[in-house]
């Protein structure tokens, strides 16, 4: 994605799928098929290592060892190449990307594993790849050459040796940019999820130059549970709790489900029929919940990002504040890192800027008027109340209007509820951060335990 706004961005365009019943086998088998050049590489890689392990306790090195076995992606397809006749005598049957999707996905993760390992690579620990489950996987296969287009009709698509397939949904918004020259479809995966096909279009899109309806105007946003979303201006957005109003349709689905004959690796027995049925009944749920939930925060974050020039939201340690049982789900079902993340690539498409206030700044304790922070406020207080100038208003909308407050505050030294001199930082998204670290044994009045957020709307 481009930093720019109108610039060439990359897009995806998601649309769900109807397919007859030999196309649904056919998708089934080239997934199928993926999974089965992942495993045999996987395989192979393995008895590689382990051959070379065994020959090292034997006195062997250097040239003496067996040559190793590539891990990159042009490696291992020449080698499925050449033993693909033997080991997969149906191999014509599929499309060649079929087998280079699981090959590429098995390059990643041995990739991902390595500078893991080595310490190249950041975050928790990446384990080795294991074999794909074709009970546990998620069908998809990915498309990068051959035939991919959209037909004029807007409710067709035509992929390599799959053909035609008819969508279950109008596809003219990518039509239309097709159709204009102004975007061009580079791949296209799809992938079986909530009990049906989906395909995903990644395109390269020219946008046009746009502007916000209020360019100079700045909004603060503050995320919580109690309501999804306080803004400056006094708007309160309700949290629509899509998990918690699915609770009673998923226990049902889940308890049926507990109910049929499943498979058994143990002794080989096979599900059955009601269990399938059952199964796909719960995916269903599960998945409608999400759409609920993402179309809800796709018309929040583009209504904000195409009315207010700068958005100021706050950094919270999402994946802390999950560490707490009583709330995870209720933040989990909220989304804020995927408002967050709407945001960042909104606010660049229609000429905004998002600013990340730093995670330090006391948006709940401080006082919106005259700038004086409290040393405690429990989530139970959903009221503030400066005790210097007397105002009482919500706390949400109180750490809202700090929010809007904070990219004039930032560089401007403060004090934290100790006394103590801070820098205030401005982090804009996509962008540098211009800030200075906290002074030495300074702490701020609104620190954010890994359990729990002190600006969370709780209860």
């Amino acid at each position: 994605m481009s930093d720019a706004a109108g610039g060439v961005v990359v897009q995806a365009y998601r649309f769900a799928l109807d397919p007859a019943p030999a196309q649904d086998r056919d998708l089934h088998r080239h997934a199928g098929a993926g999974r089965f050049a992942f495993n045999w590489a996987l395989a192979a890689v393995r008895a590689n290592l382990g051959q070379r392990a065994a020959e090292r306790t034997y006195g062997l090195d250097g040239e003496q060892l067996t040559p190793a076995l590539g891990w990159t992606l042009p490696a291992l397809r020449r080698a499925w190449n050449t033993a693909k006749p033997q080991v997969a005598p149906w191999w014509p049957q599929c499309s060649k990307e079929a087998f280079n999707t699981g090959l590429d996905g098995l390059a990643r993760a041995l990739g991902n594993w390595s500078a893991s390992r080595s310490g190249r690579r950041g975050g928790p620990r990446v384990g080795f790849p294991r074999f794909r489950s074709r009970r546990r996987v998620t069908p998809s296969v990915r498309f990068t050459t051959g035939t991919i287009r959209v037909e004029d009709t807007r409710h067709h698509v035509t992929l390599p040796r799959l053909g035609r397939i008819r969508t279950h949904e109008s596809t003219r918004k990518l039509a239309r940019r097709l159709h204009a020259g102004t975007a061009r479809i580079m791949s296209a995966t799809v992938r079986h999820t909530g009990g049906r096909w989906h395909v995903s279009f990644t395109v390269e899109v020219t946008r046009t130059v746009r502007a916000p309806a209020r360019p100079q105007a700045t909004v603060g946003v503050d995320l919580g549970i109690a309501n999804l979303a306080a803004l400056s201006t006094g708007q309160i957005v309700p949290n629509p709790r899509h998990l918690n109003q699915a609770q009673a349709r998923l226990r049902a689905a889940a308890r049926t489900l507990s109910r049929r004959q499943g498979p058994d690796r143990r002794t080989g027995q096979r599900p059955s029929a009601r269990w399938r049925q059952a199964k796909a009944r719960l995916a269903h749920a599960h998945a409608r919940v999400a759409n609920l939930r993402a179309d809800g925060l796709h018309k929040l974050t583009t209504t904000l990002a195409a009315t207010y020039g700068t958005i100021v939201v706050e950094d919270l340690n999402v994946a802390g504040m999950i560490r707490n049982r009583r709330l995870a789900r209720h933040i989990a079902d909220a989304g804020w890192a995927t408002l967050r993340r709407h945001l960042e690539y909104k606010t660049t498409w229609n000429g905004g800027r998002l600013v990340v206030a730093d995670r330090w700044f006391a948006s709940s304790k401080t006082c919106s008027s005259c700038g004086a922070v409290k040393p405690k406020l429990p989530l139970r207080v959903r009221t503030y109340t400066c005790e210097h100038c007397g105002l009482c208003l919500d706390r949400d909308l109180n750490a809202a209007i700090n929010l809007q407050q904070y990219v004039a505050r930032s560089g401007r030294e403060t004090q934290n509820d100790r006394g103590v001199d801070r820098e205030t930082t401005l982090v804009v998204a996509g962008g540098c951060e211009t800030t200075t670290p906290h002074h030495p044994g300074g702490s701020d009045g609104d620190r954010r335990p890994a359990t729990a957020d002190c600006n969370t709307s709780a209860r």
